[in-house]
C-alpha cells in the first residue's frame, strides 16, 4: 500500500512539474529573446542569445526610452497600490457589514456584489467610458472609483466566507470594553483577516497591473499611460513591432509583480480556502 502511494505521488509529482514548467516557459523565453537582435527573436526564438545574436541591454534601453517606460512604470504602481489598498479597507468593511447585519438589504447587497462578478465586461465598457468622460474620471485617482466597482464583487464574496468564521463573541468583548464598531472592525476583525486580505491584494494587483483595456477606455492618453498601453507604443508603421524592445520592456513589467506574488504567495491557498470553506 505505501508502495502504491509512493508511486501515485512520484506520478503527480512529475505532471505537476511539467505542467509547471509550461507555464514558466513563456517568461523564460520572453526573457532570452530580451538579450537578442531584433532579426534573430522571430528567425531563431528558442535560441540561447550568443556570438552575433547577443545585444546586452540595448533592448532595455531602446524599450524605456521609445515607450516613456519610467513614467508609465509610476502611473501602473500608483493606480495599482492605490486600487487594491480601497479595495481591500472598503470591501472587507462591507463583507462584515453583511456578515452581522441580517436584513433584506444586506442580502440583496451581497447578490448584488455576486451579480457584477458575473456580467460580462464588454455589456458596459461603452457606457463606462462615457460615463467616466463625463465624471472627469480620466486620470489615476479617478480609475481608482472604477477599480473598485469591478474588483469588489469577488473580493466581498471572498471576505464574507472568512468573515462568517470569527467569533462573534471575540466582537462583543471588544465592544464591552468599549469599543466602537469602527475601532472593533479595525483593531479586531481586520488583524484575523490578514490572509484573505493578502489572498485579495495578489488577485487584484495582477489584473490591475496587467490591464490594459480599462485604462485605455477611461485615462486621458494625453496624460496618462499604463505599462500595458506603453508597450503597445512599440508599433511601428504598417504593423511593424520592435521585438527587441518590446521583449525588454515586457521583462520589467514582469519583475514588480512576480516579486509581489513570490513574497505573498504562501497566504494564497490560505485564505482561498479559508475563504470557501469556512461558515
Amino acid at each position: 500500500m505505501n508502495a502504491r502511494k509512493a508511486k501515485h505521488g512520484g506520478v503527480l509529482t512529475f505532471v505537476f512539474s511539467l505542467i509547471s514548467l509550461i507555464y514558466v516557459f513563456p517568461i523564460v523565453l520572453v526573457l532570452i529573446n530580451s538579450f537578442k537582435k531584433k532579426a534573430y527573436i522571430s528567425r531563431k526564438p528558442f535560441a540561447i542569445p550568443s556570438g552575433k545574436m547577443y545585444v546586452g541591454l540595448e533592448n532595455y534601453v531602446n524599450g524605456i526610452k521609445k515607450t516613456g517606460f519610467i513614467d508609465a512604470f509610476w502611473t501602473s504602481l500608483f493606480i495599482t497600490v492605490l486600487s487594491v489598498a480601497v479595495i481591500i479597507i472598503c470591501t472587507s468593511m462591507c463583507a462584515w457589514y453583511i456578515s452581522r447585519v441580517k436584513n433584506k438589504f444586506t442580502t440583496a447587497l451581497y447578490f448584488l456584489c455576486l451579480f457584477s462578478m458575473i456580467v460580462p465586461f464588454q455589456m458596459v465598457m461603452f457606457t463606462l467610458s462615457k460615463l467616466a468622460d463625463m465624471m472627469h474620471l480620466g486620470n489615476p485617482l479617478g480609475i481608482v472609483v472604477v477599480y473598485l466597482g469591478f474588483g469588489a464583487g469577488l473580493s466581498v464574496f471572498m471576505f464574507c466566507g472568512f468573515v462568517k468564521s470569527i467569533p462573534l463573541e471575540i466582537e462583543e468583548a471588544a465592544m464591552i470594553d468599549g469599543c466602537t464598531p469602527l475601532q472593533t472592525f479595525f483593531r479586531i476583525v481586520m488583524p484575523i483577516l490578514k490572509p484573505t486580505c493578502i489572498t485579495v491584494a495578489i488577485l487584484q494587483a495582477m489584473w490591475i497591473w496587467n490591464d490594459y483595456l480599462l485604462p485605455y477606455l477611461v485615462l486621458d492618453m494625453t496624460k496618462y499611460k499604463t505599462i500595458p498601453i506603453a508597450v503597445q507604443y512599440l508599433r511601428g508603421g504598417y504593423g511593424s513591432i520592435d521585438m527587441g524592445a518590446m521583449m525588454g520592456v515586457l521583462v520589467l513589467a514582469i519583475i514588480p509583480i512576480i516579486i509581489f506574488y513570490l513574497a505573498c504567495q504562501k497566504y494564497i491557498i490560505e485564505g482561498v480556502v479559508a475563504g470557501a470553506v469556512k461558515g
